[in-house]
This record gives C-alpha cells, sequence and structure tokens, in this order.
C-alpha cells in the first residue's frame, strides 16, 4: 500500500487544493504540518532547497508543485478522472492560468488592508512582519497588482466563472476536473482566511453554489504525521524506478549531471541534484541528505527552469 504524505499548513490555498484531490480520488493521506515560513529545516531535508507549500512524499519520493502532484494522483487513481476526456487540454490550460493569473489577483485582492487585518488578528506584530518579509523574498521580482486593480480584475474573473456554470454544476460539465480544483483554491481563501472581503462573492451567486459543491468534496480519510517519522520513512525507503519515459533534452545537459532547478517566478530557491530524468512533462533529480538518506526530487517541466550545477 503506497503511503501518501502531504506536507501542508491548513491555511495554505494550494494545500487546500490538494487535500480537495486527495478527497476527490478518495486516497488516505497522512498529515505533517510544516511552517508556513522559513526556515523549514525539515521540508528542506526532502526537497534539498524547495520550499513552496505543498510537497507530496512517497516513501524516498519527494513532489513538488501542485501541477505534478495532481498528475502522480491521475497516475495512482485514474477515476474519478481529474483530466476526463475529451477535454483534458483545456481543463489543464484553464488550470494553469488559474494557479497563476486568477491566484495572484485573488492574493492582491485578498492581502489589501482590511484582509491583512484579519489574517494577522492574533498574531504577534513581529510573526506578521516576518510572514510579510518571506513572502517578499518569495516574490522578489514579481509584479504586485494593486489591491483595486486587483479588485477589478477578480470581479470579472467571477463573472466569467460564473457564465461558466450556466449549464453544468461545474466549470467544464457535470463532474468535477482539474480545473475545478484550480480555480477554487484562492476563492477558498477570500472565503475563509479574509471573510470580511468575502462579499465580493455575493455578485456570483452561481459560482457561491460551486463552492459549496468542491467543498462537499472534503479531505478524505487523514492521519497525522510527524516530520521526524517523514524522513525517517524517506531514510529507509528506496526511491521508486523510474519509468523509461522519453529523455527531452532542450538544455544540451545529459542524464547524470549536476544541475539545479528552482521555479521560474515565485520561490526562488533552488534544488541541486544528479538530473536522473527529464522528459515532456517533468524533472527528476537524485540528492542525498544526512537525515532523509538517498531521495528523488521531482519537478514539473512548465514553471521551472534547469542548468547546469
Amino acid at each position: 500500500m503506497i503511503e501518501l504524505i502531504l506536507h501542508h499548513y491548513p491555511t495554505s490555498p494550494f494545500a487546500e487544493k490538494t487535500r480537495l484531490m486527495l478527497g476527490y480520488k478518495n486516497l488516505p493521506w497522512k498529515s505533517v504540518i510544516i511552517p508556513a515560513i522559513m526556515p523549514k529545516p525539515d521540508v528542506v531535508a526532502l526537497t534539498g532547497g524547495y520550499r513552496k507549500t505543498p510537497v507530496l512524499q512517497i516513501g524516498a519520493d519527494i513532489y513538488c508543485d501542485t501541477t505534478l502532484i495532481a498528475d502522480l494522483l491521475e497516475h495512482l487513481q485514474p477515476a474519478p478522472a481529474l483530466y476526463p476526456e475529451p477535454s483534458k487540454g483545456m481543463a489543464r490550460t484553464l488550470a494553469h492560468w488559474a494557479d497563476n493569473t486568477l491566484f495572484w489577483t485573488a492574493m492582491a485582492f485578498n492581502f489589501q488592508p482590511k484582509g491583512r487585518d484579519q489574517v494577522f488578528n492574533n498574531v504577534p506584530p513581529e510573526a506578521a512582519r516576518a510572514f510579510g518579509e518571506d513572502r517578499r523574498a518569495m516574490s522578489s521580482g514579481m509584479t504586485r497588482l494593486h489591491p483595486a486593480d486587483a479588485a477589478a480584475a477578480y470581479k470579472s474573473y467571477l463573472r466569467r466563472l460564473s457564465d461558466m456554470l450556466d449549464d453544468w454544476p461545474f466549470l467544464l460539465g457535470e463532474v468535477p476536473c482539474i480545473t475545478d480544483f484550480a480555480m477554487y483554491h484562492p476563492l477558498w481563501f477570500t472565503r475563509v482566511r479574509t471573510s470580511v472581503l468575502a462579499d465580493i462573492l455575493n455578485a456570483t451567486p452561481a459560482v457561491l453554489d460551486w463552492m459549496d459543491r468542491m467543498a462537499a468534496i472534503g479531505h478524505g480519510t487523514m492521519n497525522k504525521f510527524s516530520a521526524v517519522q517523514a524522513i525517517a520513512a524517506a531514510a529507509a525507503a528506496t526511491p521508486l524506478p523510474l519509468k523509461d519515459d522519453i529523455f527531452q533534452d532542450e538544455h544540451g545537459i545529459a542524464l547524470g549531471s549536476r544541475v539545479l532547478v528552482s521555479s521560474e517566478s515565485f520561490g526562488h530557491e533552488a534544488t541541486e541534484g544528479e538530473l536522473m530524468a527529464a522528459t515532456r512533462m517533468h524533472y527528476t533529480l537524485r540528492r542525498t541528505d544526512e537525515r532523509a538518506g538517498t531521495v528523488h526530487v521531482h519537478f514539473p517541466r512548465i514553471g521551472y527552469s534547469l542548468k547546469a550545477a
């Protein structure tokens, strides 16, 4: 039985996306709660540098980014499908837009002063400052929307989502797909974490009804797990055999080379390791940690850069 270990924290939007996908797939999982900001020594022991949330672990295999996690869950449990035919290309494209454009628009709206005050209402001032400094470091070089511009765009996006729900209970049909999970989590943050701003959702009641249907999916069967247990599980395991996927060389870097993989935008911390796979969809790096042992760290190709170490 494959043991799925999710490294996350409760208020992370992308973690909520993953928790719902696990519930939809009816896959039991173990929950390791991690810090929202650096330092994250237990996470980095597994990933080698990657620090975004969430991370999914299977033994000595570490999967980074919810795009790749979704593909993994689809492989482990094909039904119900996250990428149903005949719209899987459309579903992937819309999910990518949601995880980027919609997400950052929603966050710019959510973290205007009123929303920020609610998020940090019971947090010591020094902790709130630390969070802000952490996120500024993660988003260095990114263009940030002004809250007023974000509000205007967010309202337009919500109306477009409402239009998509005119004929179906979910965004692309009778059942949820990856588009629904990617569109949902930024709106979930507005509704749950910055509820003082959630009136923006009231103009699109069809979206609120859809959000209720998504929330009803739930998180499935979860058991608590500790970071110490997760690292011990990695150290006791051997990375899963890699499939004989075709090596897609776009960089002139041979398999077996020492490389760095990092996000192209948010959270630039790189992971260094030996390049084990570079397929059409993902990279795999092998690295060794004194606590976690030898692990394979997996990244999606889209959104991540590869270079020689």
